[in-house]
């Protein structure tokens, strides 16, 4: 009976000793382990961290190139109604007229007067209105800060400006600086004047010698895009020079052409540019974009072989409104 529990009490200690049994791993298959998953996880890391960069690029080309054309077409719509284009001669005659002529970071590349609707402005009787049109002086300017901004890009950025006439009316409202009376809610801008076509003269030369009103401007410019290229053609590697349409005589490029631009020559900056041609009332404009500047604050300049992150864009328009003069 002894001999019998002694057997059976053996065969349950090996039994238990067998299931109980755990066995861990080595300190060699461990660091085989963290090496194999450091082959495999830090290729795939850096396709991953690739992958991510290639579409933070993408994504930034494809902004500029969506902004360059909303801001061309933009541009167009309102050449659609100019009357009158000033060539790079007659942008110099009123340049001192202009808001902010003694500014260095901002240069006009784009004036023109146009006709601009004013819808239900005129009473007809009673409850019936009717629309209008008043005269308009448009400017584009080239803006490059001379130090880095908070709000806009280190590259450049375009501006427009306006001001534009009143609606007159036989018995109106009274607007400061101007006799007569108005449509209330439609006074002249301030500092605004209509051109003067009596006397003798071209138009050009009466356009050339527009001045305006005695009022300060109140009217501020908006920023219509930023991210524009402002690399020159001088610069180590030159940005693509400015030219123009050759399908006759009359066209003149207008570009900055001042050299008090934030100690740049503008006039070899290609980034917004526009040829006109006057007598046709024909404008055609030019805007590069700069996506480098949006993925970092330096060394953005244009280099052949980062050249799509360039994007560029053109569109000639000419305009369709009429000049009336007796």
């Amino acid at each position: 009976m002894v001999s019998t529990l002694k057997f059976l009490l053996k065969s349950q200690l090996k039994r238990s000793r067998l299931v109980q049994q755990v066995n861990g791993f080595t300190m060699i298959e461990l660091l085989i382990a963290m090496l194999l998953a450091f082959l495999i996880i830090t290729p795939l890391l850096g396709f991953m961290i690739n992958i991510m960069d290639t579409d933070r690029k993408e994504q930034a080309k494809a902004n500029s190139e969506q902004e360059i054309q909303a801001a061309l077409d933009y541009i167009a719509r309102d050449l659609q109604q100019a009357i009158y284009l000033y060539d790079a001669d007659g942008i110099e005659a009123i340049k001192n007229q202009l808001p902010n002529s003694s500014a260095t970071d901002r240069v006009p590349v784009l004036v023109f007067w146009k006709r601009e609707l004013v819808n239900q402005a005129l009473t007809i009787t009673g409850t019936e209105k009717d629309d209008t049109f008043v005269y308009s002086l448009v400017a584009y300017y080239l803006i490059k800060d001379a130090t880095s901004s908070s709000t806009w890009s280190n590259a450049a950025r375009i501006a427009r400006w306006q001001i534009k006439d009143g609606v007159p009316a036989s018995t109106g409202v009274d607007c400061t600086g101007y006799t007569g009376k108005y449509i209330s809610g439609n006074c002249p801008s301030p500092g605004f004047t209509l051109f003067k076509l009596d006397g003798v003269g071209t138009i050009n030369d009466k356009m050339n010698a527009w001045v305006k009103a005695t009022p300060d401007y109140t009217a501020d410019t908006t920023v219509l895009v930023d991210f524009i290229d402002q690399t020159k053609t001088d610069d180590t590697t030159p940005a693509p020079a400015a030219t123009c349409p050759t399908d006759n005589n009359t066209w003149q490029k207008v570009s900055p052409n001042t050299t008090s631009f934030n100690t740049r020559n503008t006039s070899k900056m290609t980034g917004f540019y526009a040829c006109i041609d006057r007598v046709n009332t024909t404008a055609q404009v030019f805007l590069r974009g700069n996506a480098l500047a949006r993925l970092q604050s330096n060394n953005f300049n244009y280099i052949n072989t980062n050249k799509t992150y360039f994007p560029s864009a053109s569109i000639r328009v000419q305009g369709r409104g009429y000049l009336f003069t007796k």
